[in-house]
């Protein structure tokens, strides 16, 4: 008998029993996965991932990766930060290169830039993230990937600003819930979007939560990601259903770039493989 897999907190939201058919009625139906992003590449967008770096070379990114910065912790610098210029990004982890992949995949003439905020560890500060995420919101990147979080109440409001200045700067941040069953920001911040993991493996194929805090369910259990080196790797984590929203996120972003975060966000719902369509 095979093992069950392995599920992330908050991932009982959207196994088969737990999913709920949501009616849409009207124009609302009438938002399809084809109006949303059919023969849409990506083109012409940028997309941050905020991680442990990416790698540039890697032959499942072809050359999308255009560049980025690292942010270094450094004590003695004014705000205990110094971010310097990355031109070919390297992943001291693989967990970035992994993201970055997947989004590549769905949204392949997207422009990724890597915002290397983690070490070989996985750990970095939050000051260290909250900068990464300043740095994307000052350099007017589109789409974020933030696949990280961080469970410090002193970061709440920090976090929460710059929620709100890339909602308010006509970006969408795509964020993984924490893989424990405990608050983490921003992915609890209603401005962003919030995605954890469920077991298909179609990547077009994710589901609408009604009930919040989290919003929507993508791939990410036992999925085959990119990972640094060259290598491949099979990944479970809330981690790798993020960038699945992003790479989505990216194509209807450069299909109807008239849209704001709120509109991309209903288009989301409405494609849900969830909501049913009624002609009334």
């Amino acid at each position: 008998m095979s093992e069950e897999p392995l599920r992330p907190a908050w991932s009982q939201s959207f196994t088969a029993d737990a999913i709920q058919e949501l009616p849409a009625y009207g124009p609302f139906a009438k938002i399809t996965p084809e109006w949303a992003w059919k023969n849409s590449t990506g083109k012409g967008i940028r997309v941050a991932v905020v991680d442990s770096g990416v790698e540039f070379d890697h032959p499942a990114l072809g050359d999308c990766v255009r560049g980025g910065v690292v942010v270094e912790y450094d004590s003695k610098a004014k705000d205990n930060y110094r971010i310097k210029p990355d031109d070919q990004p390297m992943d001291v982890s693989g967990h970035g290169t992994a993201c970055a992949g997947i989004i590549h995949s769905i949204a392949p003439e997207a422009e990724i830039y890597s915002v290397r905020v983690l070490g070989r560890n996985m750990g970095g500060r939050a000051i260290q993230f909250a900068a990464g995420l300043d740095w994307a919101i000052e350099n007017n990147i589109q789409v974020v990937n933030l696949s990280l979080s961080t469970s410090l109440e002193e970061f709440f409001g920090l976090f929460h600003d710059l929620a709100d200045q890339a909602y308010f700067k006509n970006m969408n941040l795509v964020s993984a819930v924490n893989n424990m069953p405990e608050p983490s920001y921003p992915s609890l911040y209603s401005s962003v979007i919030s995605v954890a993991a469920h077991d298909g493996q179609d990547p077009f194929t994710y589901y609408y939560n009604p009930n919040p805090p989290v919003e929507f369910g993508a791939p990410g259990i036992d999925v085959k990601v990119a990972w640094n080196k060259k290598q491949y790797l099979t990944c479970t984590g809330n981690s790798f259903a993020a960038p699945h929203i992003a790479g989505i996120t990216a194509l209807i972003r450069a299909k109807h770039p008239e849209l704001t975060p709120f509109q991309i966000k209903s288009v989301l719902l409405a494609c849900a493989a969830n909501t049913r369509r009624e002609n009334k």
